[in-house]
């Protein structure tokens, strides 16, 4: 899930939002606005309810962004590198550049985000009391206490044993520990996240039909979500034991073609495609030799025809801070996931920050057919 909006960092991750973050932000605010708020303290105004309507849904994304935030502080405590987090639609995704090295990392990493949760319900639920307490506006306290009801929920539904949920992580943590195969492990794991998201698109669907309950529909899309997940996740795993012991300097194409970023557009056009550049995508380099970013050629169609002349490969190129990179000895497997979230699917592989390669989802995909049927030859 691509970040659309960077919110910067905070503890040293970097944290981003996708559009699809208002989706929720509105459905909460429509949700408390027009029906949990009226109901339960009738007389205010149309503007108050949504005001703390409003504030309540960015509150509970600050919960989850919290959830996410122990997830990435954790997971860098242990060893695991995090390339950062985004909130979207169905809450947050904290992306890991690697996997935990031993079950233990597993359970901590895992554990701590429904904890994060519990522990957020906790104090919203001490806030209510105090606020109530000092016979402060029950309009508010009824937001403060959804707070509360919401992050206990989120704990309990985070905990369960199936994959992609925390609780699934925690189930793999065990069976990884107790069968010492990390592989046999996640299987377990997904197999019940796509157990559970068929029980949710069933009982979801069965309350829109049977009951004339649209929540229903909320419960099956989340289902849908598990399904589709946990399925990516063992294929991930699948792949993670082809390509266990595969370096990227084994599948890079070495010592690519660069293009100097003084390069005109028009001049980069006059050797496309037959010329010095027949690929799609090339490294750029600066005028001091050094990797300046990546080119391609939709990066180069954006430049309009009659100012071809004039515009130079470096004020279209991706900059290298864009670009995935990696080191020649670095596990493909850890370069795979950001090279399918990068909107070029190209890496830059690098040697002491010295271009030697470049690596596409492509270069990785032919590498796993070649091993995968050499595999199934042996066996």
């Amino acid at each position: 899930m691509n970040e659309t909006l960077s919110l910067g960092r905070i503890a040293g991750v970097r944290v981003g939002l996708h559009w699809s973050v208002l989706v929720i932000v509105v459905l909460v605010a429509l949700m408390l606005a027009r029906g949990r708020f009226p109901y339960a303290h009738p007389g205010h105004s149309l503007l108050a309810y949504w005001a703390l309507a409003l504030l309540t849904a960015v509150v509970f994304m600050a919960s989850l962004l919290a959830h996410e935030l122990a997830h990435a502080v954790v997971a860098r405590r242990n060893g695991v590198q995090v390339e950062g987090i985004t909130l979207w639609m169905l809450g947050g995704a904290a992306r890991l550049r690697s996997e935990a090295p031993t079950p233990a990392a597993e359970l901590r990493i895992a554990g701590v985000g429904p904890l994060t949760s519990a522990v957020a319900g906790g104090l919203f639920t001490g806030l209510a009391l105090a606020l109530r307490a000092v016979h402060a506006s029950g309009l508010v306290v009824e937001a403060v206490a959804w707070l509360a009801a919401i992050n206990f929920v989120l704990a309990v539904f985070n905990a369960l044993p199936a994959a992609p949920l925390d609780g699934g992580r925690l189930l793999r943590a065990f069976l990884w520990h107790r069968t010492g195969d990390r592989l046999r492990a996640t299987r377990g794991a997904t197999a019940a996240g796509r157990g559970l998201g068929w029980f949710m698109v069933v009982t979801g669907c069965g309350a829109v039909l049977f009951a004339g309950s649209l929540s229903g529909l909320w419960a099956a899309l989340i289902g849908w979500f598990l399904i589709a997940t946990a399925t990516a996740e063992a294929r991930q795993a699948q792949l993670r034991s082809v390509l266990d012991d595969v370096t990227v300097g084994r599948v890079m194409t070495a010592d690519p073609v660069a293009v100097p970023s003084a390069t005109t557009v028009e001049q980069f056009l006059a050797e496309v495609p037959f010329g010095r550049y027949r690929h799609s995508a090339f490294p750029v380099l600066a005028p001091d030799g050094t990797v300046a970013g990546l080119i391609t050629v939709r990066l180069v169609d954006k430049a309009p025809p009659q100012g071809r002349a004039a515009t130079t490969v470096g004020d279209l190129m991706r900059p290298l801070p864009q670009v995935p990179t990696a080191a020649p000895g670095d596990p493909v497997v850890d370069l795979l996931p950001r090279l399918e979230s990068s909107r070029d699917r190209r890496a830059l592989v690098l040697d002491g920050g010295h271009l030697v390669g470049i690596v596409s989802a492509a270069d990785v995909s032919r590498a796993l057919s070649w091993l995968t049927t050499a595999s199934g030859t042996r066996s």
